[in-house]
């Protein structure tokens, strides 16, 4: 369930410019306004990363937006991203994608792009949008007449290719926007919801009575579990009302649900592929999230705090699995061009978030696949965008890292600051220039940089710990004392796969902290999402109903791929499809617990 693409820097030095300057243009129909931007680069000796982030002060800009500029020395740009990046001698012009044609007010743009040089790499001196120059500020003069066409408040950017109804369409039963009396942390102070189901699986298991006691999320990945189904293989028979029933027999304060089922869903893995095709966005949204939403909405579950996370591993898929990347499949550049995953995720959060008692948290990936500058920001901003489509950025009560993932929540004894034998760690394979070593401190970096782009600043994160405890025997309690980075990070890390970007079923791996309500800053809550013992998938291939697929990198043969470094992918044998019950996952997973079970 977690394909990752690796972009790491080669450099062995990182700086960075901020460069405060405006930027602004408007449309022949916008009014005056102004605009800034923000150039940031990490550098090294022969190339750099730079990061642009456009934020618009005034009106908004719709039907499209360039930004030009022009290299005051030799740069030469290889690759962007989040723009379409072309350049004539020093001069460049950066061109919208097709899912961000617009920039409303007080909104942000992102886009970024990998260039070579030599010499002196000062930042460009001004840029200019749309052919007006910058100028750092409002400007006192210019057209004073509004906008004519197009939206008059509010941002309007996300996908325009693709279906071209937008979250507003089918029933239009409830109230839109967000209403509700909803509380800021809606894991403070209440108890989770117990799924009985998963309960009965793990209490069967010897020992499993230790942690069967513990709140897990409901997977939601196909149109039968709504109403349930009538086999118990994968993820069980109870559909969505039976569970809020249960929770409320249990005085549960809040129930998780996974909402799991996008046209072309986990478009670079086969493990977790879905039932419905790359145009069925119809049939998601009046098939799938208008009947979940129609229970969540019934006045008999007004007093529990109703949690869904929306979409795995879908918009980082779109970011860096497509246009040729390494990571690049041909259903990720077809859920990029139709624009099904922006417009399924932005339907879901309008219909949810106008419930006064459902809280949206939206999956963030994890530090080990968007963890460089090249994706971190444009990851960042397509969430943005899908946000705004949805009709309000009040639709998102946080984000999610590490769903369903192993990435250790903290690595004491190597942060990307440490140094060995004079040498930044950041170089060392298992960091590959990675920003981030952990979950936590990429979690509140992440959070950080959703908040600069335009979300609440009481958005909140969650992690997904059910699965990156590493404990046991093997378990580092100091630092290697080695003075080769490579061997000192082998050493000293507390993941213990042989990559990062490894995924299903790995061997090893333990249960890490118990769900817990805002355990560090920004942090909502320590979660079981992934509940401990469900597969990730199988080691060969097993025939279903579910529309579930065999990826390789759940096979303990394969020799792996250019995503996970091509290293051994670490899985365990003998696994049973995903989200069918794994006991020997399960017995691993307590063994190998951290903190801990008694």
């Amino acid at each position: 369930m977690r394909p990752v693409l690796i972009r790491g820097l080669t450099a062995a030095a990182a700086a960075t410019m901020v460069a405060g300057l405006g930027i602004f243009a408007a449309t022949s129909a916008s009014a005056a306004a102004g605009c800034r931007v923000n150039y940031s680069v990490n550098q090294w000796n022969t190339g750099f990363t730079a990061n642009l982030t456009v934020t618009n002060l005034g009106d908004p800009i719709s039907g499209g937006w360039n930004v030009t500029w022009t290299f005051p020395g030799n740069q030469t740009v290889t690759q962007g991203w989040s723009a379409t990046i072309s350049q004539s001698g020093a001069n460049v012009t950066a061109t919208n994608p097709s899912w961000s044609t617009s920039i409303g007010s007080n909104a942000s743009v992102n886009f970024g792009f990998n260039a070579n040089y030599s010499g002196t790499n000062n930042a460009p001196a001004s840029f200019k949008l749309n052919g007006t120059a910058c100028t750092g500020s409002v400007p006192t003069t210019g057209p004073t007449s509004g906008p004519t066409s197009g939206p008059t408040s509010g941002p309007t950017s996300g996908p325009t290719s693709g279906p071209t109804s937008g979250p507003t369409s089918g029933p239009t039963t409830g109230p839109t926007g967000n209403p509700g009396p909803k509380v800021d942390n809606p894991y403070a102070g209440v108890k989770g919801y117990v799924n009985p189901e998963w309960k009965a699986k793990a209490d069967a298991e010897p020992g499993g009575s230790r942690v069967s006691n513990n709140p897990t999320a409901v997977w939601l990945d196909r149109i039968a579990a709504i109403n349930g189904t009538t086999d118990s293989s994968s993820n069980g028979a109870m559909g969505v009302r039976a569970h809020l029933d249960a929770a409320l027999a249990q005085g549960a304060g809040y129930i998780q649900f996974v909402i799991y089922d996008l046209p072309g869903r986990d478009c670079s893995a086969l493990a977790s592929n879905g039932e419905l095709g790359p145009n069925d966005l119809p049939r998601y949204k009046s098939e799938y999230i208008d009947p979940i939403a129609a229970i969540e909405r019934d006045a008999k579950y007004q007093n529990l705090r109703i949690i869904n996370v929306v979409e795995i591993d879908s918009l980082p898929n779109i970011v860096t699995n497509t246009g040729g990347q390494a990571g690049a499949t041909a259903m990720c550049d077809t859920m990029k061009a139709n624009g099904g995953y922006q417009q399924g995720i932005a339907y879901a959060l309008s219909k949810f978030g106008a419930i006064g008692n459902v809280y949206n948290y939206v999956d963030a990936a994890h530090h080990g696949w968007i963890g460089w500058d090249s994706n971190f920001g444009p990851v960042a901003d397509i969430m943005y965008q899908t946000a705004v489509l949805s009709g309000s950025v009040n639709n998102v009560t946080g984000f999610i890292t590490n769903t369903a993932n192993y990435s250790a929540l903290q690595e004491p004894y190597i942060q990307p600051s440490t140094t060995v034998g004079g040498q930044n760690i950041r170089q060392s394979k298992w960091l590959d220039w990675n920003q981030y070593s952990d979950e936590l401190t990429f979690a509140q970096a992440f959070r950080q940089k959703l908040v600069s782009l335009g979300f609440n600043s009481n958005i909140g994160m969650l992690i997904d710990t059910s699965r990156n405890g590493w404990g046991g025997p093997n378990r580092p309690t100091k630092a290697s004392t080695s003075t080769d980075v490579n061997t000192y990070v082998n050493e000293s890390r507390i993941d213990r796969r042989y990559h990062a970007g490894n995924w299903c079923n790995q061997s090893g791996a333990g249960l890490g902290e118990r769900p817990k309500a805002a355990p560090a800053a920004g942090i909502d809550a320590y979660v079981w999402v992934k509940p401990p013992g469900e597969s990730d998938g199988s080691s060969s291939l097993i025939p279903n109903n579910e529309g579930k697929g065999f990826d390789q990198m759940c096979d303990p043969t394969y020799g792996g791929n250019a995503r996970n470094g091509n290293s051994p992918t670490g899985a365990l044998p003998n696994a049973p499809i995903s989200g069918a019950w794994f006991s020997a996952q399960f017995q691993q997973l307590m063994t190998n617990a951290y903190p801990p079970l008694s």
